[in-house]
């Protein structure tokens, strides 16, 4: 059960409203969508960075909110108490960053024990083999992220990656009362810059890579790790796991002498996880690895150097834990392709498909280089680029598609508000040869003129939305989905 507290009480860590005896009522529960309030609940008016939840005060009022925890603009008002229509409007400074505090005294953990994972690209796939593998070492284990919130097999759609504080203690909680013993949450950059985990304890901290995204909201290559790397400095871990193939993440492995370490290539002082031989083949990958934990030796069914890595640092986070090694040697070959990542669609006499989430240059990059290892035939890759979204990627990902693929059809993704047509100028303009790539808009015909004209041995990489099933297009968010457009078109059934 949630913690009983009053308005006075949840405040307290804040502000002294013991002398407002009208505030001595109990808190049931806290939201920050005006539009969700009932009768009872407590609406949070924080200011986003795109929507300010101020504005929507009286709303929430009409809904049947008893009180109003709102940001204050500044020093000068934090404490201020007001009355609209008989509802306590309090306004507390810097609220974004105390409403995941808030929400833990309200629904504090007992249990489940808790796995956070950032970085740009392998959030997904890391936190579900966390899942899977602890999950076949008997121990009941969730997920947070951007394929959904849950227990593997009964995900609930996620709208964010990381959701607002108030929703993942929600979230959080009400996993530990299924039997929760884990949870592992990718921890987006905007949900550290905002926050949204302050007053989490985590039993790991794990960092996958850093590559460019999201500088349409930090702004600078600099400010996006300094969001990553507070996961490490302002948050608490006990535990920290560090993907050193990765520049930036060796450069603070230096720095952080209490971290596990991890590579793909052996590491000098024998210190961490790291991979003494590698090898790939059309059914998985071969691991051998040793380091502080010892030494084994496993194979897995998944593809790709970059999923090699994924795979040890999922190792390395779970050992951390006190796991057995050998259990988990022997149970790695049960792990399975997560959904939308480097998930491959078969059918007899036809080109191998791979549906991927791969959306910024370092993803696509990786994943037609993990495909070369695996192809002997020609490749094709099929991608887009999102609308009112980063627009220097967008000649970036056409020029790696030139250099790494054989065959290249421009396509839509997500094209928001912007042309389609003058997304697709941006990517051609980053191509040499822009007339070897094949432009089309629709996704499913692209995919469609792919196997027409593809053979047995070739794969084709469709890019850019995984696990996604819609397509947004102006204001309209569409049902489409690249899982199904394979299944459909090669003719299977899951």
């Amino acid at each position: 059960m949630a913690k009983s507290l009053t308005l006075i009480e949840l405040l307290a860590p804040w502000l002294d409203f013991s002398a407002e005896k009208k505030l001595d009522f109990i808190v049931e529960q806290l939201e920050l969508d005006s539009r969700q309030i009932k009768p009872g609940y407590t609406f949070v008016a924080i200011k986003g960075h795109v929507v300010d939840g101020r504005q929507f005060i009286d709303s929430a009022i009409t809904h049947g909110a008893n009180a109003i925890i709102a940001e204050a603009e500044d020093s000068s008002n934090h404490g201020q108490l007001e009355w609209r229509e008989n509802v306590p409007v309090v306004y507390v400074e810097g609220l974004n960053k105390h409403l995941s505090h808030m929400a833990k005294q309200l629904m504090p953990l007992k249990s489940n024990r808790l796995i956070a994972v950032t970085g740009t690209n392998g959030k997904t796939t890391i936190t579900q083999l966390i899942a899977q593998w602890l999950d076949l070492l008997g121990q009941k284990s969730a997920v947070l992220g951007t394929t959904g919130n849950g227990f593997l097999e009964a995900l609930k759609p996620a709208v964010n990656t990381t959701g607002n504080a108030v929703d993942i203690q929600h979230t959080l909680f009400d996993l530990e009362h299924q039997g929760a013993q884990y949870t592992a949450m990718e921890v987006s950059s905007h949900g550290l810059a905002q926050g949204r985990v302050k007053a989490q304890r985590f039993a790991v901290g794990v960092f996958s890579n850093l590559s460019r995204d999201h500088l349409d909201y930090h702004g600078t290559m600099g400010q996006y790790a300094l969001a990553k790397r507070s996961l490490f400095t302002d948050h608490h871990c006990a535990r920290a796991v560090i993907n050193i193939d990765d520049s930036v993440g060796a450069s603070w492995a230096k720095e952080m002498e209490d971290c596990i370490p991890v590579s793909l290539s052996p590491i000098t002082n024998g210190q961490g996880v790291f991979a003494t031989k590698v090898a790939y083949s059309e059914v998985g990958i071969e691991l051998t690895f040793s380091g502080q934990f010892g030494s084994g030796y496993f194979t897995v069914p998944l593809i790709g150097q970059f999923n090699a890595c994924n795979v040890l640092v999922a190792l390395a986070t779970i050992l951390s834990l006190g796991f057995d090694k050998n259990t988990l040697i022997d149970t790695a070959s049960k792990l399975t392709s997560v959904l939308g990542r480097m998930e491959l669609f078969q059918a007899i006499g036809k080109a191998k498909v791979v549906v991927d989430y791969a959306h910024t240059p370092d993803a696509l990059e990786k994943a037609l280089l993990a495909l070369k290892n695996h192809c002997k035939g020609k490749l094709w890759v099929i991608f887009g680029c999102g609308g009112d979204r980063d627009k220097g990627k967008r000649p970036m990902m056409a020029s790696i598609s030139e250099l790494l693929a054989d065959k290249i059809i421009l396509t839509d993704d997500n094209p928001r508000s912007e042309s389609p047509a003058e997304i697709m100028q941006d990517m051609l303009a980053g191509m040499r040869f822009p007339t070897k790539a094949i432009v089309e808009h629709d996704r499913y015909q692209a995919l469609a003129h792919a196997l027409q004209h593809s053979h047995a041995d070739d794969i084709i990489l469709l890019a850019g939305k995984g696990h996604e099933d819609y397509q947004i297009s102006g204001n309209k968010k569409l049902h489409y989905s690249d899982r199904e457009s394979a299944l459909q078109l090669l003719e299977l059934t899951l």
